[in-house]
C-alpha cells in the first residue's frame, strides 16, 4: 500500500505473524531513473539496520512499458529482492492514467508482453496482483490469470473488486473462487478481511491458497496472528494488552522517525499514531492535536503525554 507498507510497517507486520510483506509500490521508470525515493521504497532494510532482513523481500513494480519493467524488476533482484510482484490493480486515476496498474486489464497483450518481459528478466519468481476487471463490463480476471499462468507467474492475487468500484462494494469473493478453479496457479484472495472469522469463511468459500490483508491491518496488526490462531485452533485469541499495544505504538513511531529522518517521518507518523488510537479514550481530541503538530518533537511530546494519561484512567 503507497505511502503505508514501508520498511517500519512490514517489520510490524511480520513481528504480529504476517508470512508475507509487500513493499510500496514502487514506479519502475523512477526505478530505473535511481530516484532517491524509489531507490528507498525497494531497499529490503534500512542502511545499517540492526533488525536484520526480511527473510521474503517482495518488492512491487508499476509501470506500462515492458522494457522498463523488465530493468526495474532486474535492479531490483540486483538490489536484494526475492520476489517480484507485478501491480495490475492499482485503482488510483494518476497511475490508470499513465495505463499502469488496473488500467492494464485493458489491454491483455500489453499485460501479457509485461509479465513475459519481467519473467524472462530475474532470476526470482515473479506474482501479480489483480483485480476482478476495469468495470462490470470487463471483468475479465480469469483471461488475465491464464495468460499469467502462460507467461511464467508463479501465483496471482486477486482483489475481489473492479477498477470501477475502488474501495466501494463489498468484495466479490464468489468471484475469486471461480478464478482459483479456472487456473492450477496459486491464488490469494483479498479484500474486506477484517476478522479472523471472516478470513476462516472467505478461505472455505473461495477455496484460495492464501489470504493478503492490506486495509484490515491499518492500526491493527495483531490481526495476522488473530487469523492464524483461529485457522490453526479455532479459537479467538485476547486482544492485546495495554502494555503490549503502548509499547507496539511507541516502537513504531520511533521506527518511523529513525527511517524516514525528523521531516518525512513526522508526517507520516501522524497518520500512523492516528490509526492505532482509534477507540482509545481521548483519542479523538489527540488526533485533533496531532495534525497541527508541527515537528517530530511536539509530536513524540504529544504522544508520550496521551499515552501516559490512558495509563492513569
Amino acid at each position: 500500500m503507497a505511502g503505508i507498507t514501508d520498511w517500519p510497517f512490514r517489520t510490524l507486520a511480520r513481528r504480529y505473524g504476517a508470512d508475507l510483506t509487500v513493499s510500496e509500490m514502487v514506479a519502475s521508470q523512477a526505478m530505473v531513473r535511481h530516484t532517491a525515493k524509489s531507490l528507498k521504497i525497494a531497499a529490503p532494510y534500512p542502511d545499517g539496520a540492526e533488525h536484520g532482513q526480511e527473510s521474503l523481500v517482495a518488492v512491487q513494480i508499476a509501470g506500462a512499458d515492458p522494457e522498463v519493467m523488465a530493468n526495474a524488476a532486474r535492479m531490483n533482484a540486483e538490489l536484494g529482492a526475492t520476489l517480484i510482484d507485478i501491480n495490475m490493480g492499482c485503482p488510483v486515476k494518476k497511475i490508470a492514467k499513465s495505463h499502469a496498474g488496473a488500467a492494464l486489464m485493458r489491454d491483455e497483450r500489453l499485460a501479457g508482453r509485461i509479465m513475459a518481459a519481467v519473467v524472462a528478466a530475474v532470476p526470482v519468481p515473479v506474482t501479480i496482483k489483480i483485480r476482478l476487471g476495469w468495470d462490470d463490463q470487463q471483468r475479465n480476471a480469469l483471461n488475465i490469470a491464464r495468460i499469467a499462468q502462460e507467461s511464467g507467474i508463479r501465483a496471482i492475487t486477486v482483489h475481489g473488486r473492479t477498477r470501477a468500484q475502488m474501495y466501494h462494494g463489498q468484495a466479490d469473493w464468489q468471484s475469486i473462487a471461480a478464478i482459483k478453479a479456472g487456473i492450477s496457479l496459486p491464488v490469494v484472495g483479498n479484500g474486506d478481511v477484517t476478522s479472523p472469522q471472516q478470513a476462516k469463511e472467505l478461505w472455505q468459500l473461495s477455496g484460495v491458497d492464501g489470504i493478503m490483508i492490506g486495509r484490515g491491518a491499518i492500526g491493527r496488526p495483531w490481526i495476522f496472528r488473530e487469523i492464524a490462531h483461529y485457522l490453526q485452533k479455532g479459537s479467538e485469541l485476547p486482544p492485546p494488552t495495554w502494555p503490549e499495544r503502548k509499547a507496539l505504538i511507541e516502537n513504531h513511531y520511533a521506527q518511523i522517525i529513525a527511517y524516514h529522518g525528523p521531516v518525512l517521518g513526522n508526517r507520516l507518523a501522524r497518520k500512523h499514531l492516528a490509526w492505532h488510537t482509534r477507540g482509545l479514550v481521548g483519542g479523538g481530541q489527540f488526533r485533533e492535536q496531532l495534525n497541527h503538530s508541527p515537528d517530530a518533537e511536539s509530536t513524540g511530546r504529544l504522544l508520550t503525554a496521551f499515552l501516559a494519561g490512558i495509563e492513569e484512567s
